[in-house]
């Protein structure tokens, strides 16, 4: 019974989430068996994948974006500290980096769990994922093609 109260909670957060994407008009794409929905933004320098999901066993909205490209199997451990040290000034959200597949990802989720979202939310987990990965992805970039040290990137966030 309970799982059947989460999976109802979940698809309502879902349909709430879609309505919320369709009065601003944003362009995604709906996976509705799933509960989940993919979209694309231009930033200023590398485009921005998100994929937002309903998940109905942890009661969570999530915010997911992998970044596209992978980082060098020799720039990975710095890559490893530049993710720690981005994620450490950040109020809200996270980067990690898939030591195996070189593959840097950003995860902001927030709980429905006995709680009524809104717009609101939906608004703000999109504007604030796109505003962090606009920030860090072409640093991450450049550590990984070598135009920056880790020692430039570290100095660059902590001024």
């Amino acid at each position: 019974m309970a799982e059947n109260n989460q999976m109802d909670l979940a698809k309502k957060v879902y349909v709430d989430l879609c309505a919320a994407l369709d009065r601003r008009n944003w362009h995604y794409d709906r996976y509705d068996e799933e509960l989940f929905v993919t979209s694309g933004f231009d930033s200023e320098d590398i485009p921005i994948e998100l994929v937002i999901a309903v998940d109905p066993k942890m009661q969570i909205l999530k915010v997911l974006s992998r970044l596209p490209f992978v980082v060098p199997e020799d720039k990975r451990m710095e890559l490893a500290i530049a993710t720690c040290v981005a994620t450490y000034g950040l109020a809200d959200g996270s980067f990690g980096l898939g030591l195996e597949n070189g593959r840097i990802e950003f995860r902001v989720t927030a709980s429905y769990r006995e709680s009524s979202i809104g717009d609101g939310l939906f608004e703000y987990l999109v504007a604030w994922s796109n505003h962090i990965i606009d920030r860090y992805n072409d640093k991450f970039l450049a550590l990984c093609k070598g135009l920056i040290s880790i020692d430039d990137f570290i100095a660059y966030y902590n001024r």
